[in-house]
Order: structure tokens, then sequence, then C-alpha cells
């Protein structure tokens, strides 16, 4: 019997630890397979800005990236496709990994100016999504921080806290995004709850 299809939406933003991304991507479908109950179908969507910390030629063939460019062509006329819609709709789970201080700060105002935070407005509840802040240490102390990750744990999503480490800039302190190893861990864990998996 062929094993469910978890279909995952990561979206990377505009932070340095986007440069994570395709080991993020690797180590998800690299899983063994005899330890799961079903597999991830990994979708990438991407701010512009994410773009500029990886390669795209650094993802595995089979995974398809979305960006602003595709939402504006797809769309010509009605009764063609919204993309921000569709990815919503075909998503079991979504994951914001990085989700930097922009962003965060868009989603939790009801801001919708690009592909992702369109997709996360229209977001259904019912669904998981998870989100990975990340962000310099002085930015993620700001008082307005805080009130953000609460309003969106408020509304059901998820967080995976931020880590202490040295940052790109040099300085040490709190926002780093989590690691890879952590972000997976918890990405099985919801998955394992979503499909009702028995250990």
């Amino acid at each position: 019997m062929d094993k469910r299809s978890c279909k995952l939406l990561i979206a990377a933003t505009g932070s340095v630890a986007a440069l994570k991304i395709p080991v993020l991507i690797r180590s998800l479908l690299d899983l063994p397979a005899d330890e799961m109950t079903y597999c991830f179908e990994v979708h990438l969507l991407v701010t512009e800005h994410a773009k500029h910390f990886f390669k795209i030629s650094e993802l595995p063939v089979e995974v398809k990236v979305y960006d602003d460019a595709l939402e504006w062509q797809a769309w010509q006329q009605r009764g063609d496709p919204v993309l921000h819609i569709e990815l919503g709709k075909m998503a079991d789970m979504m994951i914001i990994a990085p989700l930097d201080a922009n962003t965060l700060a868009k989603m939790t105002h009801g801001l919708c100016d690009n592909l992702l935070t369109c997709t996360t407005r229209a977001w259904d509840l019912d669904k998981p999504l998870i989100f990975c802040p990340a962000m310099n240490t002085r930015m993620w102390e700001h008082p307005i921080t805080s009130q953000q990750i609460a309003t969106l744990k408020q509304w059901g999503h998820i967080e995976i806290p931020p880590i202490s480490k040295k940052l790109m800039c040099g300085d040490t302190g709190i926002g780093a995004m989590a690691e890879v190893s952590t972000i997976v861990e918890t990405l099985i864990k919801v998955a394992d709850r979503k499909f009702n998996r028995t250990v």
C-alpha cells in the first residue's frame, strides 16, 4: 500500500536563516521510509528577498517553487486559478522558516502584499501553520515582537522559538532560527497528530 503524502508548504522570508532551506528540505525528504506512515511532499514558497540567501539549483528537482511572479502568471482572466488560494487548498500543513520581523508584522496586521502573506491571510485555520521566527536580537527584544508572536499563537499557529547563538551580524543573543533538527522533529509531531499516527 502506498503511504499517504503529507503535502507540506514551506515558506521562506528574507532572513539570512533562509540559507538553511536546502538543508531543511533534504532532511525532510531523507527521513527513513520504514519509520514513517506517511511521506512529506515538499512545496516551497519564497519571497523575493528569501531568494538572496540560497540558489534554487540547490534544491531537489522534485520540489516545486512558487514566487510572486508565478502568482501573476497563473491568473489572466476570470476563472483562472488564484495561486494563494490554491496553495492553501493543496497543503496539509504550512511552515514559515524563517519568519522575519517584516513578515511577522505584516501577518499580525493582516497585510497581504505578496504571495506568502496572501497565502497566510487565506489560510484555513483548521490546518496547522508553524512559524520559526528569525531576526537580530535587538529586533527580537523590541516590545512589539512578543505582542505579535502572541497574536499568531492566539490564532492557533505553532511557534518554534528562536535560539541564542552568534548571529551573522556578529552579535550574540536570542533571535537565530531554531536548528533544522528541531524543526524536523516538530513537523513530524504535528503531522503525526494530524494523521492520527499510532506509535
